[in-house]
């Protein structure tokens, strides 16, 4: 973590302003407590006639304006996204340090015998307060420079009083160990100090590292909304009115964006095209890939070329846009208005679900070819060509749908997917897909949805 923090106070102005706004709040807490300090003498001198010096409130109105002085700086920096040089705080730091030995030295009362003169004053309780609140620096290093000077500091004030050394180890008083215990115990203040800053500028660390990732988290989903939105955009909007055939078509990806896309299209000599592609994985990528797909089939879609042409057309193109671990499952249906014959060909993409309304019953076709991608050219495609009777349905679906696990590990199956199929035949194309997706979801048992889902369904009416 310590690493990581001085790399965020180098890197983040962040953590730099935090550091000074932190600092800002402790010349506040100096200036107020020195003023404390200060008006609690001048009480002592007016009004109780103690023989205080009154140079000592000197001494602090002199602390206070470079506290005032180092506040200036410190809002500076703040406006301008700048840093205060590191030689200022150890220097405002040293004045601070030196308030109450001055106070000890000079300005402690003379009816104290020197002996006790370094131990009863009250300018020895001014060290802590002000030790204590170098924790606010968030700098260990001060923090802790703090504490040596403040019992250096005491330790020279005392001898100015006139506290020395004895003899020998059983030379020393009470009054003259008692003067090497204080320093010890500021010498410890400082070190607890930098331990607590320390602790705390961690968590301000990570505090702020935090935020700094949620900001960016919240762009990245900002971004993607609008990558969502895009991809949505791109999808058909209304139903095609074909006579003879209804069309519906759905999709849902398992993320923000996914790989998933349906479309169809009318060519110029009366006959409707309608495909389905998937490409592998779900996400940003594979989005970005779907759209790719998506343009090349419909610029390559015409009257004039067969479908096996066409898709053949489309691998060609498509295939320079993949990395060796991508492909796309595809699959399109041509069929004329009013007609019964519809010609099919799939790329990788199966089962695909054909529904007899004669014999209600449902036959799972498997691709005529191998998956956009997976081959420089595609040769030899043959498409299937089949004639729908009034109510059958062909449904092309990824594989989304059959392979949603329950919580017991368990996939859909095509077989379930084929019993609603039947069951909800009858019904509109639309409400034949919600079905679809309530049973699967039913299913689930609440898992999470893994994959894309996309469905295209053909009815003849």
């Amino acid at each position: 973590m310590g690493t990581a923090i001085e790399e965020l106070r180098e890197s983040s102005t962040a953590f730099r302003q935090a550091l000074l706004k932190s600092e800002r709040k402790r010349i506040f807490a100096v200036i107020a407590f020195v003023s404390f300090f200060a008006i609690l003498a001048a009480v002592r001198i007016l009004v109780f006639h103690s023989a205080m010096s009154r140079w000592g409130l000197l001494a602090g109105v002199i602390l206070i304006a470079f506290e005032l002085t180092l506040l200036n700086a410190v809002n500076r920096a703040l406006q301008a996204g700048a840093t205060v040089a590191t030689f200022i705080w150890y220097f405002i730091l040293v004045l601070e340090s030196l308030f109450p030995p001055i106070g000890i030295a000079f300005f402690a009362s003379t009816n104290l015998h020197e002996n006790y003169r370094a131990l009863a004053t009250p300018w020895v309780l001014a060290y802590f307060p002000l030790v204590l609140l170098s924790v606010l620096r968030l700098n260990p290093k001060l923090c802790f420079f703090s504490g040596l000077a403040s019992a250096f500091g005491y330790l020279a004030a005392a001898y100015i009083t006139g506290w020395r050394f004895g003899a020998g180890l059983h030379g020393f008083t009470v009054t003259q160990t008692a003067v090497v215990y204080f320093s010890c115990v500021l010498l410890a203040t400082g070190a607890i100090a930098a331990a607590v800053a320390s602790e705390i500028r961690s968590y301000v660390a990570a505090a702020l590292h935090e935020a700094q990732t949620q900001a960016q988290l919240k762009q990245v989903e900002h971004e993607l909304d609008i990558a969502r939105s895009i991809q949505r955009s791109l999808l058909p909007k209304l139903r095609p009115q074909i006579p003879g055939f209804t069309v519906a078509g759905w999709s849902q990806s398992a993320e923000s964006t996914g790989g998933d896309f349906y479309d169809w299209k009318r060519l110029s000599d009366g006959r409707w095209v309608v495909f389905l592609a998937d490409v592998t994985g779900h996400g940003i990528g594979p989005a970005m890939l779907a759209s790719v797909c998506r343009a090349y089939s419909r610029a390559s879609f015409s009257h004039q070329d067969s479908l096996g042409t066409t898709l053949k057309n489309i691998n060609d193109s498509f295939a320079e846009d993949l990395t060796p671990e991508r492909f796309a499952t595809f699959v399109a249906v041509i069929f004329r208005e009013g007609s019964d014959e519809l010609e099919l060909l799939s790329a990788g993409h199966g089962p695909l679900f054909i529904y007899s309304a004669g014999s209600r019953s449902v036959q799972c076709m498997n691709a005529q070819a191998l998956p956009l991608g997976v081959l420089p050219e595609m040769d030899g495609a043959v498409p299937v060509k089949f004639t729908m009777q009034s109510g059958d349905i062909v449904l092309l679906i990824t594989d989304g749908f059959f392979e949603w696990e329950n919580r017991a590990g368990e996939q859909f199956g095509t077989q379930r997917l084929a019993e609603i199929l039947q069951k909800f035949s009858d019904h509109e194309a639309e409400i034949i897909i919600a079905e679809l997706y309530d049973a699967v979801v039913n299913f689930s048992e609440g898992t999470p949805q893994a994959d894309d889902l996309t469905a295209v369904l053909i009815k003849r009416t």
